[in-house]
């Protein structure tokens, strides 16, 4: 699956209001859709790169030797939902990024929706 059809997949998960495919090196994404006026995906999705690369950094410095499935921030009213990619070989610097309304939101659903999604995905 693309780009754009991995996103719209990551849109149609229950709850979601925007999704971004991101480069947690560059803090560029790839690709964005939902959003809004109140939702300014490309400062979201730059801003949760310095999450990434933090945890990132951290598990480095305890040589903890292993790697990230996903990280969850829980706000009062969303739930942030930040996926890294895996790729077939080699390493990869990208991560899906889904906002999620915790009123509407399966969270099981939602992490098991983008893992289907990131088997598919070819970037």
């Amino acid at each position: 699956m693309n780009i754009e059809t991995a996103l719209k997949e990551a849109m149609s998960i229950a709850g979601a209001v925007g999704a971004a495919l991101v480069d947690h090196e560059s803090g560029m994404s790839l690709g964005r859709m939902g959003g809004g006026d109140w939702l300014d995906l490309e400062v979201a999705a730059a801003g949760n790169t310095e999450v990434v690369r933090s945890k990132l950094r951290v598990m480095s410095a305890l040589g903890l030797g292993d790697g990230i499935e996903d990280i969850l921030i829980t706000l009062h009213q969303q739930y942030h939902l930040i996926r890294l990619l895996r790729p077939a070989r080699g390493n990869s610097t990208l991560f899906l990024y889904v906002i999620l309304d915790r009123e509407r939101a399966n969270l099981a659903l939602a992490r098991h929706h983008l893992k289907r999604i990131e088997a598919d995905l070819i970037v």
